[in-house]
Formats: structure tokens, C-alpha cells, sequence
């Protein structure tokens, strides 16, 4: 958009002797600027033009008011006393293609009561190029067409006015035509076709040209359209009007349908060349949206409801062509006159309500604004107020009225007033409205806010949802409005360290107590709030109560097994002599519950064994026992699956796996499984294994297992698997404690575990316990010279005896 620039100072100077030549003549001040200034700008000083004491704008309401309906497109800095654009100003949609285009609008003061009209001149700038109708031009011309012959093209329209219109046509440079370019009755330009060489059919049948219309503007805006000639044989007459202007007058509210004037042009060729049809030249969207005409008859009729409070007269350009295309335009002026049918409008301006009830008579209440869009005598506004009320209507300004107090109030005897206000217009028949007002009388606040109880508890259960409701508090004040209003705060209080907001909010309206987070019953298990109600008087009064929290425990902590581990690549496997009878204790799991009561209660179950019947588990300690006497024929390798359940509702529950290992010699036992083969593993030891056989010889191996073996027997018994590196104590501690009274293993069955290489020829050595007469014999080892190595799919171990 291309906006006409301005200076600041000649814009300064035309504001100051604008305002001075209009108050001289008036008392109003008159603004003229630009349309399209920012919201914001300042469009000159009001206080300063009217004369008006900066300092008291605020105090006296200083306001810009608008009548009706109607947009206030200025507003008042009450600091500095200066108008300054409010809305979006677009002077073609306001004004449309009006010379002038002004805004009236009032500046209202109170105590005492005061209004100035403003008068705001909107000035055009060059903000719409100029555009046709259509995007193509269709001309039909005959070939027997002689030289300067005229066709009359289609005019390009611009939103804007004055210079910033349309201010002259270019054709497209050619040999058979030139532009002749004219002014028409409103000073606006069009353009004409003039034929500068005689058309040949038989060498160019179509010819193809481009208009360019440009502004008058700064820089000059253009915009173009394409015209299409078709040779064809000769139409040499053009329609022509009855009138060149046509002028009516027309009610509004008038019905749909109804004739607004006919319009009626002739053309002296016959046949197609004399038909003449009827169209709209452009027109805005508002005017298509309240008129249509009827291309054959030429009549123009009302197509939506016309209001003379929107719009006074319109302007219609109407289109006669014939057959051949020729065209001819006339002008229809459609004047609007006046009905009375818009009821006076009550607006209240300002209200002092609640009014104390010690206010004298003679005080004023409120402002009362009475608008009737209605024109002359139907305008003109009549107000009344209903009997046996202490107030009155004063007359003051041009449709304004002081609402007045004429007695004293007594608040206990009538505590609200409705004031029914009643306009009357002078139409014929008058119309009327009323409004009514609602005036309070004020209290004054002498009662403190009052809990309903002196001692508030609530019951949470952790893991709550956070913005979850905790308890509500209510409190009640007998005062009136703002002082019987209770607002709820938090008073300042800290729980475990942390600010009590981190942990509850209060609703300040309703009372609601609100967790701001998620509680753990393991953290802490109740805390104390302090709630402060306030009601709203001046000075506030208030009181406040201690609400208590109490966190309940809930079952949200699985079983944690301490022994042993449910993970990790080494698996620990126990020793159980085959002499072992029923009931001796084999080995012990051990768990702890994070909650407490009967979430925390535990239960151990084996789920899955390699024997069902040879092992159980004590429900509550976790003490793994045989149920009979080891046979010949038990298998060597006993793995079972044990599952610790806590009693919450629901259980929680967590497994592990124990490994037991049927035997008083290694020797017995033909190969052994690694119990902890996963992928990665198995790849190390397979490259392992490559670069053992690559790079070592037997007797360098046999060594190497003689050294070992030797410097094994020189330490208590262990056994060695996997690197004779030491299983960490987490896995299997040296000795055991006491969980929750759950028991543990004796010291009769504390050992260490070592594991060697992962090749596959290992040693394992074992050793008695470290008191009370052991159940494994002492100082025997196994030289195993040939293992396979088994995989282990889920839980399901399958054992294979065979000899080395």
C-alpha cells in the first residue's frame, strides 16, 4: 500500500489554525489528518485546544463519546490531554467516494458536567489502485468499421478520491487503434478505442490489447486489463438513455421487491444490433447487496432492507449495451427519506452505585445519555422518572440528564432502588423505551469472616493426582456485598523444609484445598495448614483455622529382593548335600517392602521348579527347606523360581531365581551349564576361547591349572568360577541381617564364590562351612576337561547326567 507522506511541521500548523478559526466560529474543535494512522498517534492536544486543565482530565472522567452505535475512533491520554487514534481509520469505508468525510464525535467531562463536540476530517491517501471490472475487455468491431471510429471502453475504478483517482489510460503501443482518454460528469476519466487504421478480417480476425489505468497519486498507483477485439461486421449505433441522470426518492424500511425507478435506453440499429440489455456499472458490495436490476426491463428494485440511519442517497452507475457490444451509461441518484422507526435510546454514563447511605440530598448519582437516530422532529426525546423514589432527573447538556438524589437513604429500611427511566420520541405515532437502573445503598464492614469449624482434618492417599481436591473450608461473613465477600488464602508455613505452596493451593472463591503435587506416604505422613479468610471491606477483617493433612499409605512399592539378585549376568548357585534330610534349610531369600502396615507384609511363593515336590519355601521367611529326603535318583541340578507378594491391595510382586546344586563331590557331577549365557557373553567367550587356542599350547594350559589349583588350597575354601573375580557382597553378603523380622540364614551357610575364565576347562573347589560341623565335604576338587555349553530359555532347565 503506498501511503501519500506528510510533514509534521505543516501538518502542526494546519492543525492550530484549523482550531482556531473553528472555535471562533463553533465552540467545537475540528481535526483534519490522514486515514490509515497508527493506533496510537497523536492527532493534536485536546486539553490544550479546549482549554481544559490537564491535571483534572482524570479526576472529571474525561472520555470521547460517540452517538448511537457508532465506532469511537479517538481516545484521551489523561496524563498528557492528547487525542489519539483508537481504531483503524479507512476512509473509503467510511466515506465510500464522498468529497468529504467527517467524523463527529464528544468529548464528555463530569463534576461539573461538560461535552465538546470534535469534528475529524479524514483526508484520502493514495492507499487503492485503480482496477476494472473485469479481466478481460470483449469488443466486437466490424471490419467495415471506418477510420476514428469510437468504441468506449470500460472505466477503472479507485477507492480513493480527488488526485489519488484515476487520473489517466495507456494502450499498448499497436497499428490499428490509439486511446482517446475523457472526463465524464464527475470528473472521473474514462477511455475510449479509437480506430487509427481500417480493419482487414481475412489477415487478423482477433486482436489483443492492454489497458493500463494509473492514479493521480504518490507514487502513482496502476493496474491493467486485457481487451479482446473481435472483427466482425458493422454496428455503428450505440444505446442511448432517456435521461442521463435519473433521481428518486425512497422510503426506507420499504419492502423487498419493490420498484425503485426503471431506466430505459434506445439503439437505432435493428436485429441483434438494436437489442439493448441492462447491467451495473461497479458499484460497493452494500449497494449490490440492497438493489438489483433486471438486465432485460431495466428496472431497478429494492433486494435487502434499506435504513436511512446507514445510508441517506446512493449512487448507481447503470450499463446499456446491444448486441454488438456498444455501450452507453447513465447515472441513477436514489434519496432516501426518513420514517420514524428507531425507539430512543437510554444509556447510562455513569453510575455511583453502591451510594452510601449517608449521602446529602441534591447528590448526584449517574448520567444519563438519550440518543434517537430518527432525524428532525422525530429526534427530538422526552424523559420521565417513575413516582416515589428520593431521586429525580435534572436536565443538563444536549440529550443529557443528571440522575439526583431528593431525600435521605436509610440502607435498613430499603437497601436497592430500581429506577425506571422512560424516553419518548416526538414521531407520529411516538415511540418510547424505557431502562431500568439497580442502585445499591453500601454497608459498612464490621463482621469478621467466621469458619465453620474450629479444626479442620483431611485424609489424602499418596500417590493423589496432582490439582486433586483435598478438603474444603468454609467460612461466612454477615456483612453486605464486598464486605460479607470471603476470599481464602494460604498463610506463609513451611513443611519439612519446603514452603507449604509447594505442596496445597487454595481456591480463593470456593474454599477448595488443591494438592499442587503428588504425596508420598514414605516422605512424610501429615502436615498443617494455616487458611486465612478475608472478606473484602475497608479495612478487611479476617480469621483463620489450621487444617490438618493426614497421608495415607497405599501399595505403590514392589518387593525389592535383596538375595538373590533377580538380575545380572552371574548366577549363584548353592551347594545341598545329598545326605540332606526333609526339612533342612537349603538356602534364603530375602526381600524388604518400602510400605509399611500390610502393604509391607510378605509372602514367598515358588512358582516354578525343577522338582515341584523335593523343596519349599516358608511363606513368611523365606527360608527354603527340602520337603523329604535327597535320593539317588533327584536330579543334580535344582532350579527354582521364587515370587515375594506383599499383602496390598492390589499385590505387588517381584521373582527370582535360585540355583541349587545336588552334590557331596564336583567330581559326581558330569558338566555344568553357565547359568548366565546371554548374547554378549557368549561373543566374548567365544573370542576368548579364538585367541586361546590361537596363541597358547597345552602345556602352557596344563601350568596354568596346576599353579591355580595350588594356590587355592592355600586359602580357605572357595569356590572358582569365572576369572577369580569376587562376586560383589550386594549379590551374596557375608553375612546376613535382619529384615523386618523376616529372619535370615544362620552362619552355618555363609560362603564365598569365585568364578574363573570363561574357557572351557574350569576347577571348582569347595569347602566345609565355617562352623557347626558343615554339610559339604571339605578340600575335594573336580578337573573337568570337556564341558557343552547349554542355553537357558526362560526358567526351564533341563539336566543331562553323562560321562566325561
Amino acid at each position: 500500500m503506498q501511503v501519500q507522506g506528510f510533514s509534521a511541521a505543516g501538518l502542526t500548523l494546519r492543525f492550530s489554525l484549523f482550531v482556531t478559526v473553528a472555535r471562533t466560529a463553533f465552540g467545537d474543535v475540528s481535526y483534519s489528518f490522514p486515514e490509515e494512522m497508527k493506533r496510537g498517534s497523536v492527532i493534536g492536544n485536546i486539553a490544550k485546544d479546549l482549554g481544559l486543565d490537564v491535571n483534572r482530565l482524570a479526576a472529571r472522567k474525561a472520555r470521547i463519546d460517540t452517538e448511537g452505535n457508532r465506532k469511537r475512533y479517538g481516545d484521551i491520554n489523561l496524563n498528557s490531554g492528547e487525542l489519539t487514534v483508537a481504531e483503524r481509520i479507512d476512509r473509503e469505508g467510511l466515506c465510500e467516494k464522498k468529497a468529504s468525510c467527517i467524523l463527529t464525535q464528544e468529548v464528555v467531562l463530569e463534576n461539573p458536567l461538560e461535552i465538546h463536540k470534535i469534528i475529524l476530517s479524514i483526508d484520502d491517501v493514495n492507499d487503492n489502485s485503480p482496477r476494472f471490472e473485469t479481466d478481460v475487455i470483449e469488443i466486437e468491431i466490424a471490419e467495415s468499421a471506418y477510420k476514428g471510429a469510437v468504441f468506449l471502453l470500460d472505466e477503472a475504478v479507485d477507492a480513493d478520491i480527488g488526485q489519488n483517482s484515476v487520473h489517466s489510460y495507456s494502450l499498448q503501443t499497436n497499428e490499428h487503434f490509439v486511446l482517446n482518454v475523457r472526463s465524464n460528469m464527475d470528473g472521473g476519466k474514462y477511455s475510449e478505442l479509437v480506430l487509427e487504421k481500417e480493419l482487414d478480417r481475412e489477415q487478423q480476425q482477433e486482436i489483443t490489447l492492454i489497458l493500463t489505468a494509473v492514479d493521480g497519486g504518490t507514487p502513482p498507483r496502476s493496474g491493467t486489463v486485457a481487451i479482446h477485439v473481435t472483427v466482425l461486421d458493422a454496428n455503428d449505433n450505440a444505446p442511448v438513455f432517456s435521461q442521463a441522470v435519473y433521481t428518486v426518492s425512497l422510503p426506507e424500511n420499504s419492502p423487498l421487491d419493490t420498484v425503485v425507478v426503471t431506466v430505459s435506453a434506445t439503439d437505432a440499429d435493428e436485429g441483434q444490433n438494436g437489442k439493448v440489455t441492462y447491467a451495473l456499472g461497479h458499484v460497493s458490495k452494500r449497494v449490490d447487496d440492497l438493489f438489483s436490476l433486471e438486465g432485460e426491463s431495466g428496472e431497478i428494485t429494492v433486494k435487502s432492507s434499506v435504513d436511512f440511519e446507514e445510508d441517506t442517497s446512493f449512487e448507481l452507475k447503470v450499463l446499456a449495451k446491444d448486441g454488438s457490444g456498444l455501450k452507453s451509461y447513465c447515472k441513477v441518484i436514489i434519496q432516501i427519506t426518513d420514517v420514524n422507526d428507531n425507539a430512543p435510546v437510554i444509556g447510562l454514563k455513569s453510575l455511583n452505585s453502591p451510594l452510601p447511605e449517608n449521602a446529602l440530598p441534591g447528590t448526584e448519582v449517574g448520567i444519563i445519555n438519550v440518543q434517537d437516530r430518527d432525524s428532525e422532529n422525530m429526534g427530538r426525546i422526552q424523559c420521565s422518572i417513575q413516582q416515589n423514589v428520593p431521586f429525580k432527573l435534572v436536565p443538563s447538556l444536549k440529550n443529557y440528564f443528571s440522575l439526583v438524589t431528593t431525600g435521605e437513604l436509610d440502607r435498613e429500611l430499603v437497601s436497592d432502588y430500581n429506577i425506571t427511566i422512560t424516553a419518548t420520541d416526538e414521531g407520529s405515532p411516538p415511540l418510547s423505551s424505557s431502562k431500568t437502573i439497580h442502585l445499591s445503598v453500601a454497608d459498612v464492614n464490621d463482621n469478621p469472616p467466621v469458619f465453620e469449624e474450629q479444626v479442620y482434618s483431611a485424609h489424602v492417599k499418596e500417590n493423589n493426582k496432582p490439582g486433586s481436591s483435598v478438603c474444603t473450608v468454609a467460612a461466612t461473613d454477615p456483612d453486605w456485598r464486598q464486605n460479607g465477600t470471603v476470599v481464602y488464602s494460604l498463610l506463609p508455613s513451611d513443611v519439612s523444609g519446603a514452603p507449604v505452596s509447594s505442596f496445597v493451593s487454595i481456591n480463593g472463591d470456593t474454599g477448595v484445598i488443591h494438592a499442587v503435587r503428588s504425596f508420598d506416604y514414605e516422605q512424610f505422613k501429615s502436615f498443617k495448614v494455616l487458611v486465612l479468610a478475608r472478606d473484602n471491606g475497608s479495612p478487611p477483617l479476617s480469621s483463620n483455622v489450621t487444617v490438618s493433612v493426614f497421608i495415607s499409605d497405599e501399595n505403590d512399592n514392589s518387593p525389592q529382593i535383596l538375595y538373590p539378585s533377580p538380575e545380572g549376568n552371574s548366577f549363584m548357585t548353592e551347594m545341598v548335600p545329598k545326605a540332606a534330610q526333609s526339612g533342612s534349610l537349603v538356602s534364603k531369600v530375602i526381600a524388604v517392602d518400602a510400605d509399611s502396615g500390610q502393604n509391607a507384609w510378605l509372602s514367598y511363593h515358588i512358582v516354578k521348579a525343577t522338582d515341584p515336590g523335593l523343596f519349599t519355601i516358608g511363606e513368611h521367611s523365606g527360608e527354603i527347606r527340602t520337603q523329604r529326603d535327597i535320593s539317588e535318583s533327584d536330579s543334580t541340578k535344582q532350579n527354582l523360581i521364587v515370587s515375594v507378594k506383599d499383602n496390598g491391595q492390589p499385590s505387588l510382586s517381584a521373582t527370582c531365581a535360585v540355583y541349587l546344586l545336588i552334590s557331596d563331590n564336583l567330581a559326581e557331577i558330569p558338566e555344568l551349564k553357565d547359568m548366565s549365557y546371554d548374547e554378549s557373553s557368549s561373543k566374548l567367550t567365544f573370542y576368548l576361547i579364538i585367541a586361546l587356542v590361537s596363541v597358547s599350547t597345552f602345556f602352557l594350559t596344563f601350568i596354568i591349572i596346576i599353579l591355580a589349583v595350588r594356590f587355592c588350597h592355600r586359602r580357605k575354601p572357595r569356590l572358582l568360577f569365572d576369572g577369580a573375580v569376587a562376586i560383589p557382597s550386594a549379590y551374596l553378603p557375608p553375612n546376613y541381617a535382619e529384615v523386618e523380622g523376616a529372619g535370615t540364614l544362620r552362619s552355618t551357610y555363609n560362603y564365598d564364590a569365585y568364578l574363573t575364565t570363561g574357557s572351557r576347562t574350569s576347577d571348582f573347589k569347595f569347602v566345609t562351612s565355617y562352623n557347626e560341623g558343615g554339610t559339604l565335604p571339605a578340600d575335594l576338587t573336580l578337573k573337568k576337561t570337556r564341558t557343552s555349553i547349554d542355553d537357558l530359555e526362560g526358567f526351564n532347565i533341563a539336566t543331562t547326567d553323562s560321562q566325561v
